[in-house]
């Protein structure tokens, strides 16, 4: 798909200087000179709800470049980015936060403007450059936190290669962050396209059919295989479309496309409250606003991103 690269988080060309993050010297020379994005519970530092706040390194929130991960080069400027989760707010927010997470939580030594947003609540608005190194901080981030054990002798990791590595002092072992594939697919039959709803979603909410590969399986295969468990339809043709890594917690959305050979749904309720066929008039309706049962789909998600190209005729 020749736009493939316009999702959100879809690469901005970013310089991730992998060569630079195992040397140390050049490390602490480009935290000198660098540029850092602070974190909160995996919530991005963002100014008006638009752009990434930069701290200098200097800065006392910086905090100290041992911890910090060093994303790359954003236009020959070293940036990292830094885990501030252990400061504790006068204020707190609900950490399960819903779908649509609006909540902002406001350090008091920064202007009332600038805030830790859900990132899910603002990817749309921030540019290409910052939704990936946005996306990359959480990523990392989230890996750190849920990987601190050494998964062959479970003895205490520690973080090395700026923040891309870590290795166990006790048995050796080196470990790198996962990432999970996914395959989310656009399931049509003519007119028709396939949406369903999970059993604690939103009212409104319908998405593209979505689920993990498995160890031995295909794109095309799983495409299949998630369409007929979820929903009892048969597809024959698969194609690849377009990708979009995913930070919540740590996937690779591989969008693809697929013909259904079968219309009767026969939904598996553990996975789906609901399974319709939906027209493009009526898809139209839904990102309009104006259908009775349909919302709008989240913007900046590749759900949306497949589906808007299909309405457009611009899936190629």
């Amino acid at each position: 798909m020749r736009l493939a690269e316009t999702v959100t988080f879809g690469g901005s060309g970013l310089d991730r200087a992998a060569a630079l993050r195992g040397d140390a010297e050049q490390q602490a020379a480009l935290w000198r000179k660098g540029r850092v994005l602070t974190l909160w519970k995996g919530r991005p530092l963002v100014q008006g709800g638009q752009t990434l706040v930069w701290l200098a390194s200097d800065s006392p929130l910086a905090g100290q470049p041992q911890t910090a991960i060093f994303l790359g080069l954003s236009e020959n400027v070293p940036v990292f980015a830094q885990d501030i989760s252990a400061w504790v707010p006068d204020a707190s927010i609900d950490p399960a936060g819903g779908f649509f997470d609006a909540q902002v939580q406001h350090h008091p030594d920064l202007p009332q403007d600038q805030g830790f947003h859900e990132l899910r609540a603002v990817m749309a608005q921030l540019s290409p450059r910052d939704a990936e190194l946005a996306a990359t901080a959480r990523a990392l981030m989230e890996w750190h936190r849920s990987h601190g054990f050494c998964a062959t002798c479970g003895a205490k990791s520690d973080m090395t290669n700026a923040g891309w590595q870590r290795n166990c002092p006790a048995c050796h072992t080196s470990h790198f962050p996962r990432t999970d594939p996914v395959v989310i697919m656009l399931i049509t039959h003519g007119n028709k396209l396939l949406l369903g709803r999970g059993p604690t979603w939103p009212e409104g909410m319908y998405s593209l059919l979505a689920g993990f590969i498995e160890p031995g399986e295909t794109i095309e295969a799983a495409v299949r295989r998630e369409v007929f468990e979820e929903s009892g339809i048969r597809v024959g043709q698969v194609d690849y479309v377009a990708s979009q890594p995913w930070p919540f917690p740590a996937s690779l959305m591989l969008g693809c496309r697929g013909e259904a050979t079968s219309e009767d749904i026969t939904i598996d309720p553990a996975e789906l409250q609901d399974a319709r066929w939906v027209t493009r008039e009526e898809l139209l309706s839904a990102f309009a606003g104006t259908h009775p049962l349909i919302k709008p789909s989240r913007r900046g998600a590749i759900a949306q991103f497949i589906m808007s190209h299909w309405l457009a005729d611009t899936l190629d």
